[in-house]
């Protein structure tokens, strides 16, 4: 069976079929700033106690510090919800993006199941666990009894083999899979990736994957559990780690790419699969960022830091470092990495989500053009919809930070 399969028998002691309805209590469910709404749902459902206070991770991410009075009475309440219901995993403004935050404090393990109220919760898969973004509804809903209904997905194995040529990243990977397959191309399917090249990716890289699978439509994006997971889990979880290996190949779809094949890549407005070769593109920029919950961890600052030490950004350009957590921050700090990135002329931000989805913090104004290592260039999401959002790896928008246009980071390297 897949991987999907696999976890999904697990967790009700059968071995299941694709399509087929099950009933499932999640091992994690994650909420962050849309748990006031959560909050309210639940309420009217006449229940008083959520149903596991220790299974709950609610980390407040999205808008912080809080940008007007209603994002801080929106985190007033969450405070309020978190202390009645006694949730043992609530962390407040100072802690981070949730998808880095809860890999980091322990909470996630190969073989769970974790549903987040959040598209990107496919981040988790990184760890081989299937974790899933659901509807605010259905988060409320398993507050107050434990349980949800799930469809067991078909599954997609994609298979990248040969090593990354200089310059090329677990980033433009994805994008060049998705521009490949398109944002539909994996609509509620459980997305595995294998071979040489993902078993070379750090763990940082395969994040990277799983997170952006969610722009394929993919419901999970899961990457097996290895040596190199077990060691980046083992001083942060307090469990065994036991590892949901597949028994065959009953995949739905099967993809292959050659690692050399794979360039310089960049997501062109207003889709994510609207890829391009970086070689293509000839474009002006006004601002760019580093970070995210996808691209926002110390190796990434690093790869940066590659193109940016010694040099400074274009008068025109302004660039903002946004650390995935504290402890990214912290480590960066630690390694001199922001004093480098300061020197260059960049802004560093709190870890928090606000420029990503345009809440606050590096808003843009209409006709601007921003490069982003983010995973969504919708419009409006940096806040503004008459603005122009690229995304691109760290190293692509370090590049096109210096020269102040879309820029081949091979240039550099």
């Amino acid at each position: 069976m897949t991987m999907a399969k696999a976890i999904f028998g697990k967790k009700v002691g059968k071995k299941v079929e694709v399509n087929e309805i099950i009933e499932v209590e999640p091992d994690i469910l994650m909420t962050h700033e849309n748990t006031a709404a959560i909050s309210k749902k639940f309420y009217s459902m006449g229940v008083k106690k959520v149903w596991n206070p220790e299974k709950i991770v609610i980390p407040v991410d999205h808008c912080v510090p809080a940008a007007n009075e209603k994002y801080a009475a929106n985190h007033k309440m969450i405070r309020e919800f978190a202390k009645e219901q006694n949730i043992k995993y609530f962390y407040d403004i100072k802690e981070g993006i949730c998808h880095q935050v809860l890999p980091e404090r322990g909470h996630i393990l190969p073989g769970y199941l974790i549903l987040g109220s959040d598209s990107h919760t496919t981040t988790y898969g990184a760890f081989g666990a299937f974790s899933a973004g659901i509807g605010r509804s259905e988060a409320a809903s398993i507050m107050a009894t434990g349980k949800l209904w799930l469809k067991v997905p078909e599954s997609m194995k994609i298979t990248v083999n040969g090593k990354l040529e200089k310059g090329v990243y677990a980033k433009d990977m994805i994008l060049h899979i998705i521009g490949d397959i398109k944002a539909d191309g994996a609509n509620y399917m459980s997305v595995e990736f294998y071979g040489g090249t993902i078993e070379n990716l750090s763990i940082a890289g395969r994040m990277v994957l799983s997170n952006m699978s969610a722009e394929m439509g993919a419901k999970a994006g899961i990457v097996q559990c290895d040596k190199k997971t077990e060691g980046w889990l083992k001083p942060r979880v307090s469990e065994e780690i036991r590892p949901v290996k597949p028994i065959d190949n009953e995949y739905e779809i099967t993809l292959e790419y050659n690692a050399e094949d794979i360039t310089p890549k960049v997501a062109c407005p207003h889709t994510v699969d609207n890829v391009k070769d970086v070689s293509e593109i000839d474009v002006e920029i006004d601002q760019a960022l580093i970070g995210t919950c996808t691209n926002g961890r110390t190796e990434d600052l690093k790869e940066a830091i590659k193109i940016l030490k010694g040099k400074k950004i274009h008068k025109n350009v302004r660039l903002l470092i946004l650390p995935a957590s504290r402890e990214v921050y912290l480590e960066a700090l630690k390694e001199g990495l922001l004093t480098e990135l300061v020197k260059s002329g960049a802004m560093i931000l709190n870890p928090n989500c606000g420029p990503c989805l345009g809440a606050h913090e590096g808003i843009l104004a209409p006709e601007e053009v921003c490069i982003s290592t983010a995973n969504r260039n919708f419009k409006g999401r940096m806040g503004c919809k008459e603005a122009f959002v690229y995304l691109a790896s760290p190293a692509t928008v370090a590049a096109s930070a210096i020269t102040g246009k879309i820029t081949d980071p091979r240039e550099f390297l």
